[in-house]
């Protein structure tokens, strides 16, 4: 009796700690929403969108959406934006975007980590990044794509440099506007099972 009781204990803490683990592996969320992904980073799209957006010296998510939408399409969005969220949250949501880019590069540059040759453009880079960003449940998060963009790691230590720039609140908006953009985005080139994130 004794022996079976303690068996059956043994098993019970086994399962315990191998369930506790198996959930800390699932549940894993960026600060901000959606998964980490902690994989090797997707350097082809990352080149890719740094040129489409004008270079790591010039980068603009305006020359960004007007490369992949058109510069109609990309004005459209950003009217759409504004009056969800407003000209001063947009505005600010617009140089952080810039700024996130610009400091992501400096610091893969300085641990080594160089771009290879840019091979998307136009609707396919945005496939790619709405695509990338998606959530095995069909969610969009922007959180996930940079994760995959730029390592978890630096997304990490850019958003400690956005929240000393600007705030904890930048940051957040940042993810928070960047969700609807991207679904936005499916949208608009008719990517099926996109789903809204729940911060948007």
């Amino acid at each position: 009796m004794k022996r079976t009781l303690f068996c059956a204990l043994a098993l019970f803490c086994i399962n315990s700690a191998f369930g506790q683990a198996h959930r800390n592996i699932i549940v894993e969320k960026n600060e901000f929403g959606g998964p980490v992904y902690a994989g090797a980073p997707l350097l082809d799209v990352t080149a890719s969108l740094v040129k489409a957006g004008g270079g790591a010296e010039s980068f603009s998510i305006g020359t960004l959406l007007d490369s992949m939408v058109g510069p109609m399409a990309a004005k459209a969005e950003i009217r759409k934006l504004t009056r969800q969220y407003g000209v001063t949250r947009v505005d600010r949501f617009i140089m952080v975007f810039n700024y996130s880019v610009v400091d992501a590069l400096k610091i893969a540059t300085a641990q080594g980590v160089s771009l290879p040759t840019p091979k998307l453009d136009g609707t396919d880079l945005a496939k790619a990044l709405v695509n990338h960003g998606t959530d095995s449940d069909g969610t969009f998060w922007t959180g996930y794509l940079l994760d995959k963009l730029l390592t978890h790691k630096i997304h990490m230590t850019v958003m400690d440099d956005i929240d000393k720039k600007w705030n904890k609140a930048a940051d957040k908006d940042y993810h928070r506007i960047s969700n609807q953009a991207h679904f936005d985005l499916s949208q608009a080139l008719k990517i099926p099972g996109v789903k809204r994130a729940s911060m948007h």
